[in-house]
């Protein structure tokens, strides 16, 4: 089923869209590759979801993909996707909130702490999830979750008294992670509103939840950061890893070791820490006139 569908996208590449013989190679290749990786994850092209899309996305980077292939790739996958709900494969195009790779030196927007206050004040705390959604925000920047991890939070996750919370990232390891007092505060606040919610059954060890009292999925949360992006008046074009890039680099410009932040972000290799971090100028300017030997005063 799954080469008829691919002959059917190549057919449709040189015949709808007049592609040549090199570029559609050079599509088939880029799209072998979301092929394997799903292969690999015993999934198939009518059930793959933004997640899964989105773990490809970073696989591609931790296999030395440069960003502009990457973007290049990820042009193909889209263009796949729109395929198949074109044709009737699926209803959906999941690559719709599919971000791209970053290219060159950009480095991804972060929030200042005031922006993030910012975030929190806007949210209208008179509507059912007003208390729901500034917890979402805090704990994504106090504890520096993935937002996979957020929503798969577990209320037996939570050791509020010890002020930590136990995070099952990436290939299913466990981490702790210390969570702030003002995130457990906008927690309590969550928790009695959420006290009087109708939970569907098997819902009930889920932190997060819906208006049907079922557990919030990632889109449903970056849908709502960028609604509230938007209502602050924030002008960067964020999303729920933008929270937890901020919580990298203020740690880091706050002097916590870069080891210490990769522990916390639950990465295999320091180098990926460094992607998500950065420091401004002006602090590595101070940072050479203080360390360095040729500027020290004797």
């Amino acid at each position: 089923m799954e080469k008829d569908i691919v002959k059917g996208y190549v057919r449709y590449l040189k015949l709808q869209r007049g592609m040549s013989g090199n570029t559609l190679d050079a599509y088939q290749r880029d799209l072998r590759k979301l092929l394997d990786y799903l292969e690999h994850e015993n999934k198939n092209v009518r059930e793959v979801e933004l997640e899964d899309l989105e773990h490809f996305s970073a696989g591609l980077h931790d296999i030395g993909i440069g960003a502009r292939s990457q973007c290049r790739i990820l042009s193909g996958v889209r263009s796949f996707f729109r395929f198949l709900q074109l044709d009737g494969f699926r209803d959906d195009d999941p690559t719709e909130l599919l971000e791209s790779s970053q290219i060159g030196d950009h480095l991804p927007e972060v929030l200042s702490l005031e922006e993030v206050d910012r975030l929190e004040a806007s949210i209208d705390l008179s509507k059912w999830e007003g208390h729901r959604n500034r917890a979402i925000i805090e704990v994504l920047f106090s504890c520096g979750l993935r937002v996979s991890e957020l929503v798969n939070l577990k209320l037996s996750d939570l050791y509020i008294e010890e002020e930590f919370v136990k995070v099952l990232g990436k290939g299913s390891k466990e981490r702790l992670v210390p969570i702030s007092k003002k995130a457990i505060r906008e927690l309590d606040f969550w928790f009695d509103d959420r006290s009087h919610m109708n939970i569907k059954p098997g819902e009930e060890d889920y932190v997060f939840l819906n208006r049907r009292g079922a557990h919030l999925t990632r889109t449903m949360i970056l849908i709502m950061i960028k609604h509230q992006a938007e209502v602050a008046g924030i002008q960067k074009t964020i999303s729920p890893h933008t929270l937890r890039h901020s919580f990298a680099t203020a740690l880091l410009e706050g002097g916590a070791d870069l080891r210490v932040i990769q522990a916390l972000l639950g990465h295999e290799s320091i180098g990926t820490t460094e992607i998500y971090t950065h420091i401004d100028t002006s602090m590595l300017r101070q940072e050479i006139l203080e360390h360095h030997p040729r500027n020290m005063k004797r």
